[in-house]
């Protein structure tokens, strides 16, 4: 069942003599061609002839000079040594980070001061914060205003991470900033060579302020990466106001492994005379969001209303991103801009919901949002208001790739979502669920549902793919987040450096894909068990109650899972659907393309077809009319399935 499949081209010796000779005659005629090619030249000049030596294009030059700047900011990537002794020391030095990040600030020209000129909207939270700066971007875009957003990490170019009017920065302009920064630093290294230039995620917050005072925008919405208290995005003093979406358990080593803990690390945003808002929390997270709110002297702490408590005129509300659990973070982006028009657009007035009895109030398609306990807590619910047409329209059209994302290609439907957390992981089987049903109800014949999977960092992949069973994949497949182990190559015919990560080694990445194959194996052995321990109680008290005394269940051991699971589900057919396959079939592959084909099991006529040294596909995709591939576990993992299906889909609707 456990099976890893790598893929090697054979090198050439170069130490072998007739290699070297090889070298020494191929430099000798590339010599030759040269002089010819010179002599040619000369010639035609001579003769009044126009020269047609290839002139290298402006898209090639952008392009190529891109490449570059990716390729130096790779160098500031942490390696996967280096962060394995950070994580260690579990984050003793965090606390040290910012008083580093504005040192390198200042070595930028970037103060504290510079940065007071920008209007932040600063948004926290363990899941929905990058969807809530989403709908915040779309909104304000909405309104005229011109908007820069930070987010992190990016699907399929780093240029994604900083965003102007919605669209990631141009290579062109991208290319531009990050070498004015990057110069700067190189120019300012202490002599002691300590924190000489800062990393990956430093560097480019610090380019993402740049950028944005540069390019004068109107509001700045940055997106934490990792807490809030400590992150490199919270060097600024007077945000307009921010935002804390749900919280959840991630990044223990970092942030704690309590709610109580993380909710101090993500109400560490919150600054001094500036509002803020919270969405529906755990009551003891809100509690503590509350005081530490308080103590850091906010001018305001609210929690927001359900998103079907807001009114509207004319047109309805309608939420661009698909699932239940968008609703929430619609709820906060609502209030966010609404408090920062107020302060920066003060034209704009806003409706009370009290004021106008006779509107209308949103009826979602999907229902509303669940909420958390956390009415016991005395923070004040922020007031619903009458939605401007231009906010409608900017939660309609938000776009926010790889979030509940499901685009088709001939037989098959993928489904991606970056949720990676329990809570995230629970919406997101919701999502799926209810949407492979929906389409798989409006398919003539059988339709097949494969998983592909992949989970990171520190994460007990556990209770993620716990959630997943019930699901019932008749195919599971997980990889490692590299993209591809073939000669993937950009238009300009280099390799593509945008996804290349430091962080891990390969050989850890395929370990921890094993880990998460043995784990869901694991958990399919318990299910299959209970549901048929179950079936046991439910027939046997059916037999008493009809006086028969036919054994169910034969007693034969059985070598082997596949095997056992086999007879399992033979056995248990005649009584009732068991709530989980017993006979999914587990795959490892060594890159997200071998993954995606065997899943689409050619019936995405845009994919090759899987090797023939790769593990045969379930009988059930063979078989099915239409397939049914849901992709999450990792926000990297789904950029690497939107960088080979379309990497258009980072960027734009199809």
């Amino acid at each position: 069942m456990l099976r890893s499949v790598f893929r090697t081209r054979s090198l050439p010796n170069v130490n072998h003599p007739r290699y070297s000779l090889f070298l020494c005659i191929g430099s000798v005629f590339h010599l030759q061609n040269i002089i010819n090619m010179r002599d040619l030249q000369t010639i035609r000049l001579m003769n009044g002839i126009p020269s047609r030596a290839p002139q290298s294009t402006s898209a090639e030059k952008v392009v190529k000079s891109y490449e570059e700047a990716v390729r130096q900011l790779n160098t500031l990537q942490t390696n996967a040594a280096v962060l394995e002794r950070i994580r260690l020391e579990q984050g003793r030095r965090v606390k040290n980070n910012l008083p580093t990040v504005i040192e390198f600030a200042k070595r930028i020209g970037l103060t504290l001061d510079k940065l007071d000129k920008l209007s932040i909207i600063h948004v926290s939270g363990t899941k929905g914060k990058g969807s809530v700066c989403a709908f915040c971007e779309s909104i304000l875009k909405a309104n005229g205003v011109k908007t820069g957003f930070y987010t992190s990490p990016h699907l399929v170019e780093v240029r994604e991470r900083i965003r102007i009017n919605g669209k990631p920065l141009p290579k062109d302009l991208f290319t531009h900033h990050f070498f004015t920064v990057f110069n700067r630093l190189e120019a300012s290294k202490p002599d002691d060579g300590v924190d000489a230039m800062p990393g990956y995620f430093r560097f480019l917050t610090l380019m993402a302020y740049h950028v944005f005072l540069e390019e004068k925008v109107d509001v700045a919405i940055m997106e934490v990466g990792i807490g809030g208290t400590y992150d490199c995005t919270n060097i600024h003093r007077c945000p307009t106001v921010v935002g804390i979406s749900s919280l959840g358990i991630d990044h223990t080593s970092l942030l704690g492994d309590t709610i109580k803990e993380i909710a101090w690390q993500k109400a560490g945003i919150c600054k001094p005379d500036r509002p803020a808002f919270s969405v529906q929390q755990p009551e003891d997270g809100l509690e503590v969001i509350h005081e530490t709110a308080k103590e850091r002297k906010v001018s305001l702490i609210q929690r927001c209303p359900s998103l079907s408590s807001y009114g509207f005129k004319d047109q309805p509300i309608e939420v661009g991103l698909a699932g239940v659990h968008q609703h929430i973070n619609a709820s906060l982006a609502l209030q966010l801009c609404k408090t920062w028009m107020e302060e920066k657009h003060k034209d704009i007035i806003f409706e009370s919901i009290s004021d106008e009895p006779s509107l209308k109030k949103a009826k979602l398609t999907n229902g509303d949002e669940a909420h958390d306990a956390s009415v016991s807590c005395d923070m004040a619910m922020a007031q619903p208001f009458v939605l401007p047409d231009s906010f409608i329209k900017g939660l309609k059209n938000c776009y926010w790739p790889g979030r509940n994302q499901t685009f088709s290609r001939d037989r098959v439907t993928y489904y991606v979502d970056g949720a990676h957390t329990p809570r995230s992981m629970k919406a997101c089987q919701k999502w799926f669920e209810e949407s492979a049903q929906l389409e798989a109800a409006k398919i003539d014949g059988p339709v097949a549902r494969i998983l592909i999977f992949n989970s990171t960092g520190d994460r007990d992949e556990s209770p993620l793919l716990e959630v997943l069973m019930a699901s019932n994949f008749d195919g599971a497949v997980f990889c490692p987040n590299i993209a591809s182990v073939y000669a993937a190559q950009n238009s300009a015919g280099k390799p593509r450096t945008d996804q290349t990560n430091y962080n891990t080694t390969s050989s850890k990445q395929m370990m921890r894909c094993e880990r998460n194959l043995a784990t869901f194996d694991k958990i399919l052995k318990e299910s299959t068990s209970q549901a048929a321990a179950d079936k046991v109680t439910e027939t046997d008290n059916e037999l008493s109650h009809s006086s028969m005394s036919t054994p169910v269940y034969s007693s034969t051991a059985h070598t082997g899972v596949a095997a056992s699971r086999t007879q399992l589900a033979h056995q248990t057919s005649s009584l009732h659907t068991s709530t989980v396959k017993p006979d999914t079939k587990l795959v490892v592959m060594c890159c997200i393309q071998d993954a995606i084909q065997w899943a689409a099991c050619c019936k995405d006529s845009q994919l090759g077809s899987p090797s023939l040294e790769d593990p045969i596909p379930p009988d059930a995709s063979r078989a099915a009319k239409h397939i049914q591939v849901l992709v999450c576990g990792s926000l990297h993992l789904v950029g690497g399935v939107i960088k080979i299906l379309d990497p258009n889909l980072a960027v734009t609707k199809l």
